[in-house]
Formats: C-alpha cells, structure tokens, sequence
C-alpha cells in the first residue's frame, strides 16, 4: 500500500536541520513497493524528488515535487570466492551501519570509509571518499529503477562513470532513476591504507602497533568526531566543497605567497590543493553570523546553522566564500552539496 502524505515538513530529514516541506511525500520499503508507486496517477503529474539521509542536500526553499524517501533495508552476503566476498544493501541502509555491519562479520575494505553521513543508496550516487579511499574501490553494481518507464536496470562499476564526487547520476542521469540496492566486492587479501592523513597518528594514539580494520576503523571514527560537528547536534552536512584540481601554474603562484601551502598530486601537471586550507586561510573558519550559521571552528570545509538559520542563508554564506577564493588564490571552488 501507498501512502502519499501532503506539505510534509523535511526538517527530521536533512542533516542540516533546515525547515522545508515537501508538496507531496511518501517512502517506499522494498523494490516492489517503488514499482507500485510509480503506477500512481500522481508520479505522471509532480516531479519525482528521491531522498536518502538527508545528509548531501541544502534545502533553500519547499521542494514542488513528490518526495520518495528510500527506506529499502536489508544486507546480505550474496556469494563469494577465493579472493572476494559480495554483499549486497538496500540503498536505504544507513552508510556508517553498513561500514560495521560488513567490519563485524569481516568484510573488510570500507574501514577508511567510517563515520560518514548519508545512506549506502547516496553513497555510489556521489562516490564518497575518505581517508586515501573511494566508493568505487569496493563497488561491485547497483540496480535502479526508471522513474519514467518503471524499468529495472543494473550498472556495473564502468557504467556508473565515477569520478570526484561524482557519478553517472549526478550527470547525464541525474533525476531519472532511483537506486535500490548496492553490491560491494570485499577483497579477501586487501592491505590497510593508513598512511592518509592522521590515521598513523590516531593508531598511536590509541596504541595499536598491528592495527586491524577495526582499529583502522576506530582512529578514523575519532579524527572525524574531533574535527567534524555531529549533525545531531549542529546542522550540517559535512564537506561543503569540494577540493579544487589546479594546474602546476595556479598552484605555484600560490607557492610565491604561501611556500608551505599543502597538495596532493594526481598528475604530472595538475595538484590537487585541500579546500580547507584555501578557506582557513582566507579568514574564514570559525566565522558566525547572528549565532545561528557559519564555518565551523575546527573543519573550515563545513558550513553549519547552529539555530533557526535558513537554507538561503547558508547559500549566500557559500557564495561570499566562492567568490572570496576566487579573489585570493585565482580557484573557483565547487560545492559538493547538492543545493535544492
């Protein structure tokens, strides 16, 4: 059975923790249950508006669509072989829940992917990456449904077109389909990658001389709480931007002013140079205005309402701050959330 709720407030919805209400909105449990749904007279006449965690989006004003919040659960270990295990989830599972479902029964290989917000159906849609690693390292396929035709497809790793941050769904297929489940491929011999970042030092901290996924798992859980605000109890939605891709020449009149500014080279002509940093350095991390929205002390990367902020608020915010970096350090900077 179908139910269709009308001008439903999306304020429990979004991790930001902003007031919006959904013209029309319902949630779908199953594959099956998505198909009927889409039989209704009402998905020929509203805009289809699917919703996962909540945790991607900036919600600037009501959305006029209906909105299908993916409530698809279930985790299962579908076969495996020498060398991998595949398991497949409901694209409304819960991501982090996933991460130490899999850690639990020894499915090993999204350790570095902890913590992060957002549901394992967005996960691929934005190929989330943390910590050295990407979505697309332990992706297997998905299936989605046409939201227009009802037809069941399946794409493999290569058809998805992952990228930074993006995907096949956030480009040429963005709004046609709605992802019901995702098969992972666990490698029975993958190596720990702890070398990005703080995880050495946080496995130091801990006192773990062999660390385990587990323990890998644990000091990434604890660099993000130390640096990232808990959605719980400030509104946010993680990373903001995304890290700018600069040619040497960009990056090296940065150099001229700032001799030890941070990078990560992907080519042999481009860096890669941590949004973070840019932000912090131009003034801005920490920043609040009226008390209720800013940049968040500790993470310069993530912009927060503390209380009562609108979503345009923040959206002016990041716009002050795009065109801000643009002036200092000649970068145009992208947002990573998906502004609605």
């Amino acid at each position: 059975m179908v139910l269709i709720e009308e001008n439903k407030s999306l304020f429990g919805l979004n991790t930001f923790g902003l007031q919006a209400n959904a013209k029309y909105f319902t949630e779908i449990y199953s594959p099956a249950h998505l198909l009927d749904l889409l039989s209704y007279k009402i998905t020929k006449q509203e805009n289809i508006f699917p919703l996962g965690g909540g945790s991607n989006i900036l919600l600037t004003k009501d959305v006029d669509a209906l909105v299908v919040y993916n409530q698809i659960k279930g985790i299962n270990l579908s076969k495996e072989d020498d060398d991998f295990f595949y398991v497949e989830a409901g694209a409304g599972e819960n991501w982090h829940s996933f991460v130490q479902y899999c850690l639990q029964n020894d499915w090993f290989g999204a350790e570095n992917l902890s913590l992060i917000p957002g549901s394992v159906g967005a996960a691929p849609m934005q190929n989330i990456g943390a910590y050295g690693i990407e979505l697309k390292e332990v992706f297997d396929y998905l299936e989605t449904v046409n939201i227009k035709t009802g037809e069941v497809l399946k794409f493999t790793k290569n058809e998805c077109e992952f990228g930074y941050r993006t995907s096949i769904f956030k480009t040429s297929l963005k709004g046609q389909t709605i992802i019901t489940k995702v098969g992972f491929k666990f490698s029975k011999n993958r190596l720990l990658n702890t070398s990005y970042g703080a995880i050495e030092q946080e496995l130091q901290n801990l006192k773990v001389d062999s660390p385990t996924p587990l323990d890998v798992s644990q000091a990434v859980i604890n660099i993000r709480s130390s640096k990232l605000p808990d959605p719980k109890k400030i509104g946010n939605s993680g990373s903001f931007f995304k890290n700018p891709v600069v040619s040497n020449e960009v990056y090296e009149n940065i150099l001229k002013e700032y001799p030890s500014a941070p990078h990560y080279r992907v080519s042999e002509n481009e860096v890669k140079v941590p949004a973070g940093w840019l932000i912090e350095t131009a003034g801005w991390k920490g920043k609040t205005f009226d008390n209720r929205y800013g940049v968040h002390k500790n993470q310069a990367l993530v912009l927060v309402n503390y209380k009562g902020a609108t979503g345009a608020e923040i959206f002016d915010l990041s716009e002050k701050i795009l065109q801000d970096i643009k002036s200092k350090f000649g970068i145009e900077l992208e947002r990573e959330v998906n502004i609605i």
